[in-house]
């Protein structure tokens, strides 16, 4: 793999750390910074377009949050040009207001775009959760379990 690569790599995957660093911290301004301007999130059967739009619909499904902390595991990153694919597991753990705790465990696909300041970010973001529900997994998953066949 070439250096210049290499760094793109390695900046992808801080992207993605400062996302999650962003939720835990409730910088929503750090957050947002995360997206290209006409960047794309399709999360929980929502399709939002453009920063503004992301960021406002972000806080929606923040709002009845009163901490949380989101994991990016085994992230699979590859890089062409000026553009990027990812693949991430996440894990989430969250307690709403009046504390109530809960699980979200899903699966993101990005698309991750270099802008004109060098900088990459989110072209887009499609989330498909795996489970929502109690820290203990009582709840069925919200994508059930493929067989190979």
């Amino acid at each position: 793999m070439s250096d210049a690569r290499s760094n793109d790599e390695r900046a992808i995957r801080n992207l993605v750390a400062r996302y999650c660093h962003a939720i835990g911290t409730s910088d929503d301004d750090a957050w947002a910074a995360t997206w290209a301007e006409d960047g794309e999130w399709r999360v929980l059967g929502n399709t939002v377009r453009g920063r503004a739009a992301v960021l406002e619909h972000y806080r929606k499904l923040v709002a009845n949050v009163s901490f949380v902390v989101q994991l990016a595991l085994d992230g699979i990153v590859e890089v062409e040009g000026d553009r990027a694919e990812g693949r991430w597991q996440i894990l989430e753990y969250l307690q709403f207001q009046g504390g109530r705790g809960g699980q979200n465990v899903g699966r993101y696909r990005d698309e991750y775009v270099r802008g004109a300041d060098g900088e990459w970010r989110f072209a887009l973001r499609d989330f498909q959760p795996l489970y929502l529900g109690p820290p203990d997994l009582s709840a069925p998953p919200a994508t059930p379990r493929r067989n190979p066949s």
